[in-house]
């Protein structure tokens, strides 16, 4: 769990704030000043911080700038209310992760808190370049490989990574662009300050806008305050723009003038704003065939067509094979406190076998599968062809084929009684539930184990418990 650090005076909204936080499963530290929470600061450096703008004594602004001093990827949180909103986007020049309005909604908190974890855990996280560099420590994630493909990615990004170069990185869903994204940032001369990631595909395109460039107050109904947007949230960082092909036509050309001009222009403003930020951008799509059939600008393709960066497929690099299995096996069995099983000679050849459309994220899904309802600590071929071809939820020890069997009943009967226009999302739902019931028992009710084992943020996992009632 995060570890928190929260900085209020107000002795009410931090008793409470503390409460629902250590309901949370954080570890919460509480301050009433500035001057206490550098003092906190200095005796451990926690994950996120949570403070006031207004305090007594020292203000929020200056408290800021020194716990920066002392850890610059440090996600701060800011909270105002309206009448300070100057302050907190002063605050968020200098460095904050993003700021909160008071009142807020405690969803909408949670959701922040979870992001800045995350970005904190990016940020200060290493990721090595290759199998044999370093010890293999749990906390450590790598680009694992031996092929000559992978030899020539790394060193690309040695090249490449200490320049302020603008990078695109092209390859296949599951390829590992964003790890490869994260390994440009953490090798380049930005890495002491912000590195923010920003799915193009799963932001709607109405509010992506508004996302990357922020908005002034009045731009449209709701826009009650100014808000800063992740590009000027990134001054002096790194932003990494993930499935940037699918980004529609409008926000290309605003993108396009921030590359060329370094500028941008928050929604509803008229004054440009000067903005300092390395970008990296990945799509998995054609983007000349989105040229040539006009879904993507011309001249924003030669802008990010510079440095680029090819991603192989895994089907093109099957000798690593061997390597990620064992790293993904030793990584996700010491997540999920689960003993690491042996892979015989003829299920590495099995998985050697598959085409791999996912490439190295389907390769994770299956060996987590096996990790999962695989119990005999020895994965044989049989094993491998099941998790391949059912999703891993094959008859064995454990019982999960009498599972699987009764899954399939019970879509068959609901579908059998004529189906509804919302049959599917019913359905989904259902095995949706189920899926977070077997895992959070696997995880013996721990929310954190078991969002890592789903692949799913806490907030996620949050609020899907919420949605089924679990």
């Amino acid at each position: 769990m995060g570890n928190i650090l929260l900085v209020d005076d107000d002795d009410q909204l931090r008793s409470s704030f503390y409460n629902l936080l250590t309901m949370e499963g954080y570890s919460v530290r509480a301050a009433v000043s500035g001057e206490a929470a550098l003092a906190m600061a200095a005796e451990e450096m926690p994950d996120v911080v949570i403070m006031d703008v207004r305090m007594p004594g020292m203000d929020g602004l200056t408290t800021l700038r020194l716990l920066r001093e002392k850890e610059p990827r440090l996600p701060v949180i800011i909270m105002t209310a309206y009448s300070t909103t100057d302050a907190a986007i002063e605050a968020t020049k200098s460095g904050a992760f993003d700021y909160i309005l008071k009142p807020f909604e405690i969803p909408d908190v949670l959701s922040l808190i979870g992001k800045a974890l995350e970005a904190g855990r990016v940020m200060r996280g290493r990721v090595l370049l290759s199998d044999e560099e370093g010890p293999r420590e749990q906390d450590v994630e790598a680009l694992i490989g031996v092929s000559r493909a992978m030899h020539q990615m790394y060193k690309a990004i040695g090249r490449v990574a200490p320049t302020d170069a603008l990078v695109l990185l092209r390859g296949e869903s599951g390829t590992g662009k964003e790890l490869v994204a994260r390994a440009l940032y953490q090798h380049s001369l930005r890495n002491t300050q912000s590195f923010s990631i920003v799915n193009c595909v799963a932001i709607p395109d109405t509010l992506l806008e508004s996302e990357l460039f922020g908005y002034e107050r009045g731009a449209f109904t709701g826009a009650s305050a100014r808000r800063i947007g992740k590009i000027e949230q990134a001054g002096g960082g790194t932003i990494f723009l993930d499935e940037i092909g699918d980004m529609p036509m409008s926000i290309q050309a605003k993108l396009l003038r921030l590359l060329q001009e370094k500028q941008i222009e928050r929604l509803g403003g008229r004054e440009p704003i000067n903005v300092d930020v390395r970008i990296i951008a990945a799509t998995n799509r054609d983007l000349e065939e989105a040229v040539n059939e006009g879904r993507f600008r011309n001249d924003l393709y030669y802008r990010l067509n510079v440095v680029t960066l090819h991603l192989p497929p895994l089907r093109e690099r099957v000798e690593d094979i061997p390597h990620l299995v064992r790293h993904f096996a030793a990584r996700l069995s010491h997540e999920m406190d689960m003993p690491a099983p042996e892979f015989t000679p003829g299920a590495m050849q099995r998985l050697a076998d598959h085409p791999w459309p996912g490439n190295v994220r389907e390769l994770r899904n299956v060996v987590q599968k096996l990790l999962i309802f695989n119990r005999s600590g020895r994965v044989s071929a049989e094993a491998i062809s099941r998790a391949l071809e059912n999703g891993g939820f094959a008859a064995g020890a454990d019982g999960a084929g009498g599972k699987a069997s009764a899954l399939a009943e019970y879509v068959r009967q609901e579908l059998g009684k004529g189906g509804t226009e919302n049959a599917f999302d019913t359905l989904m739902d259902a095995m949706g539930a189920q899926v977070i019931r077997e895992a959070l028992a696997l995880c013996s009710g721990n929310r954190s184990r078991t969002a890592r084992m789903l692949g799913l943020s806490r907030p996620t996992l949050l609020a899907k418990i919420d949605k089924y009632g679990i």
